[in-house]
This record gives structure tokens, sequence and C-alpha cells, in this order.
């Protein structure tokens, strides 16, 4: 007996058509999952070496410690490995989204009364079927970005992540990820089944969806007023799949009519949750990308000076990501959102606070996502790991936005108290700022960090 092989880069947080899944090779049951050595990979050459470069993304070095001894895989029945790595890779429990659309190898299991359970932190996302075979990893290299493992879920002596590349990245660079090895939500009118209805469009979901168009396949659970999204329901209408009832999917905080919300680790599907990983998501792709680009253009000069051509190669990514960075093309919110678990308490303590005690972690909820609207993962490593000269592109153009000398349209949600804040907070809370910025700061009397 034959089943898909993990072409689930496409899948897991990606709700595509079922069709779509069953385009790859397959293998048998008893076979290796992770396929290492054989086909084409793009990337897989110098300078990125995407195949041989070392990793130090975060389930790389938790595999080192379970090589090592020291640490340990806990197993239980109910949940496999699943709480276990989340423990140790520290992923809180609350961040829980459910997809119920069929876009895992693992589908047979999925289907709108059991969904697949995703959580994720800064650096990583796991994903898991009820009942299934594997957990599913996503986990961003400072250097290299989205690597894919899998986890068997089978009780073992050695619990093993491996590294899963080849059919991955078939699917998983493309336009949605811009071009890299990344990770993008799409959202798709599912049929009861969770398939995807038959000639229906579907939404990559960033920071500048409209909730109109955000979450056809998943499960959403929270209040938000009078906008509606596309979760919580399935087609009904064959013939007009794209009328979707978006009023009986709306404010739902009990999930326990749709699922058995007793079989994971909450009943929620945090609105907020999902909020944040739609940010998140293309914020690590476009990460990447300027790495990426950077490093392509740095190798085609060689020892020569990097030309026009080679400069626009990393700025136009680079510029991109400052604006994203700044959630410049931010849908905004038509009514307040609030979630339905501890996400947003527990999501807004884990940053750096300035000493008035703010954090670009801080929930703003009622017009846009955040409070101050500049993304949290400049504190990652992998924006740290940005190149020169592109990371002090974006540092000098993130200067020239936040001190009011950039006034163009692009920046105009921007007012001049967001820009205020969200400077002195990145002084105060940001190490290694370029040397044009600590000179604002003494010019300015600020603070800036250590």
């Amino acid at each position: 007996m034959n089943s898909p092989s993990p072409n689930w880069l496409r899948c897991w947080i990606v709700a595509v058509s079922f069709s779509a899944a069953l385009t790859c090779l397959t293998l048998p049951a008893s076979a290796q999952i992770a396929v290492r050595n054989q086909g084409y990979v793009p990337f897989s050459e110098e300078p990125i070496n995407y195949r041989t470069h070392e990793v130090t993304d975060p389930v790389a070095k938790l595999q080192k410690l379970l090589d090592h001894g020291a640490v340990k895989l806990d197993y239980e029945p109910t949940h496999g490995y699943l709480k276990s790595v989340l423990e140790k890779l520290e992923i809180p429990v609350d961040t829980q989204t459910l997809v119920f659309s069929k876009t895992s190898f693992q589908y047979k299991k999925i289907s709108p009364q059991a969904p697949r359970a995703l959580y994720f932190n800064d650096d990583v996302y796991i994903g898991q079927v009820h009942d299934g075979k594997v957990i599913e990893v996503v986990s961003f290299d400072p250097m290299q970005g989205a690597i894919f493992y899998i986890l068997d879920e089978h009780q073992s002596d050695h619990p093993v992540f491996q590294r899963a590349e080849l059919d991955c990245t078939q699917c998983h660079i493309a336009a949605g990820t811009r071009g890299i090895p990344g990770v993008l939500l799409r959202s798709i009118f599912t049929n009861p089944t969770g398939t995807q209805a038959v000639q229906t469009e579907s939404f990559i979901t960033g920071q500048q969806s409209p909730l109109s168009q955000r979450w056809g396949g998943w499960y959403v659970t929270g209040t938000h007023g009078s906008q509606t999204h596309m979760g919580n329901v399935v087609v009904q209408d064959k013939e007009h799949p794209e009328q979707l009832d978006r009023a009986a999917g709306a404010n739902i905080t009990d999930l326990s009519k749709h699922i058995n919300t007793a079989a994971y680790l909450t009943g929620s599907s945090d609105i907020v949750a999902h909020l944040v990983l739609g940010h998140q998501t293309q914020m690590h792709n476009l990460i990447t990308l300027t790495n990426y680009q950077t490093r392509l253009a740095q190798y085609a000069a060689g020892t020569n000076p990097l030309s026009d051509e080679q400069r626009k190669q990393y700025e136009k990514p680079a510029e991109e990501l400052v604006r994203y960075l700044l959630f410049a093309n931010e849908a905004m919110l038509e009514s307040p959102v609030k979630g339905d678990s501890a996400f947003t308490q527990e999501f807004a303590v884990r940053g750096p606070r300035d000493p008035e005690g703010r954090s670009l972690r801080d929930f703003d909820l009622h017009t846009r996502i955040f409070k101050y609207p500049c993304s949290y993962l400049i504190y990652s490593q992998a924006f740290d790991a940005l190149p020169e000269p592109a990371k002090g592109y974006v540092y000098h153009r993130l200067l020239e936005v936040l001190t009011g000398r950039e006034q163009s349209p692009d920046f105009a949600k921007l007012t001049g108290e967001d820009r205020r804040a969200i400077l002195e907070i990145l002084l105060a809370t940001k190490p290694g700022l370029p040397y044009e910025w600590k000179q604002y700061e003494q010019s300015n009397s600020l603070r800036a960090a250590k």
C-alpha cells in the first residue's frame, strides 16, 4: 500500500486543493519519509548551498541535544510527542490554530470534523494531524530560512527529526513564498469533505489581506464585531460555491458543535493568533529573500564592487522588507478583535520593553494588529543575520522613516506619534544598532540599548 510522500510544505499551513496534494511522488509506507539525496532542489548550489550548508535552526539544535542525551522527548498516548516537542521548543499551546482542509499528505485523517492543529513561536511552526503518523515542522535558520522536518509519531527510544527537503521545496519555493524556501497561508472555499471547491480562487494571506478573504478552510474563534471572514464554514451550494454563509461563521467562541475539542490541546483557534500568523509567515519570507538576494549579488560580483544592477538585486527586497516591517500595507481592522484564549496576554509578555514599559508585541486590535506597528521579528536571529550591505540599507531606511525624513504616501498610516514611539522603543531595546542611529540618539538626548 502506497501513501503520498511528504509534500506537506505545500500542505500543512497552506490551504490548497486536495487534487494538488496528489500530484507528488509516492513511497512505500515502510520507506523513509524524508528524502534527502535525489532530485533537484533550487538554491542547492553556491552561494546558498541550501542542502549542504550547516544549519543552526531551533530544531537542528534540539536534535543535537537529543543525540547527546542531554534532553529527552516524552511520549504520551493521546498526543504522542506533541506536548514534549512544544515544551522543548518553547512554543505556547495557546498558539493553536486549526485547519480543516485536506492539505497534508495525511489528508485521509483531515476533515472539518478532525482538523489539523498548528502551533508556532517566532522561529518554528509545528503541525499535527489527529491520529496522524508524523509531526510536521518548519524551523527557521538564521541564514538558510525555512528548514523542513518530520518527526515519526510512533514511540521510539531515539526519536529523530528527519530533514525533508526534496518534495517540500518543489512546492514551497513558489510565488507565494516569494521564490525562496518559505511558508505561506492560503484561504480557500472548502467543501464539506475538506476539499477545495472546483473552479474557485484561493487567497494568499498576509497582513495586507482583508478579513473578508481570510481563513477559508480554518476554524477561527474569538470576536470581531461586524466584519466577517471565510472561516468556520464550508461550501453549501455547489453551483455557487463562493456564496459562503459568512454570518454563520462569525464571532464563534465555542467549537464543540464542530469538533471534539477534547481531542486537541485546547478548544480554541484564536483569531489573534491567526492575525499574528498571517503577519509572521510573510515577514519570515521577506527576511530570507533579502538574505538570499544579497548573497547572490555578492557572489556574482566576486572581488569586484557591486554594480548598479547587483545593488538593485538586494535593494528591491530590502525596501519591501522595510515596508512590511512597518506594516505599511496592513489591512486595517473595521471592528475591535478579541481572542478567546490566553494567546494575547502570553504573546505580549515575551518581548523586551523600554523604560516606559512599551513593547513591539503590544496589541492594538481595534484598527490594526499592533499598538506600535513595527515587526517584533526585528529582534530575531534571522533579521540580525541579514548580510551587509542589505542590513545597513534596511536600518538606514528605517531611520529615515521613523525620524520623519521619509514622508512618502507609503508610510502615511504612521503618525508622528507612532514613529517617535517605535524609534524610542528600538533605541532602548534593540542591540547592535548602526552608528547613525547612535548619532541620532546622542544628538536628541535619547537612550540606546547597550
